[in-house]
């Protein structure tokens, strides 16, 4: 593995925990998506040095949350594991699997205190709750902003992107 690879893996791995994402499950990612093609369950323990159990455990979930895609090949009776190529695709990819573990629960739990009446302080417009109102509306808005945001395809995202001042280009 080049240095390069290695140093993605790392910190593909680094931010994922950072996230609350087991590292290993980022680290497979991150080596899927430089390989640029299907690896079977062998390879990627070989590369990686994890376990079959947790190699498979992984797969199973990066499936599951549509980070990766499993085909299965007749002749070797494998199947084979690949990762999204097109970046953007992959960062709405992402953002909704974060969506639904963070966005959704706070939205959910900030009108479940809402719509629960405070028998200390029947009053609805007690200071705390016009707070709580204010951080559900603003949460639901920046919902809904992202929702907006990840239904544009990568053109789209170009050309707002070329629309700003002093943008560097890699």
């Amino acid at each position: 593995m080049h240095h390069s690879q290695a140093g993605f893996i790392e910190l593909w791995g680094e931010m994922g925990t950072a996230w609350g994402v087991p590292r290993t499950m980022t680290q497979v990612h991150a080596l899927l998506f430089l390989e640029g093609r299907g690896m079977n369950t062998d390879e990627i323990m070989a590369q990686l040095d994890i376990s079959r159990g947790n190699a498979s455990m992984t797969l199973r979930t990066l499936v599951e949350w549509g980070m990766i895609t499993r085909t299965h090949n007749p002749r070797d009776r494998k199947d084979y594991y690949a990762a999204e190529q097109d970046v953007w695709r992959l960062f709405a990819i992402i953002t909704r699997a974060r969506k639904r573990r963070e966005i959704e629960p706070l939205k959910s739990g900030l009108q479940r205190i809402l719509s629960t009446p405070d028998p200390a302080n029947p009053d609805p417009q007690d200071p705390a709750r016009v707070k709580i109102a204010q951080m559900l509306q603003f949460v639901s808005d920046f919902d809904a902003l992202a929702d907006r945001f990840l239904g544009m395809d990568s053109e789209a995202i170009r050309m707002l992107m070329d629309m700003l001042p002093s943008r560097g280009r890699l």
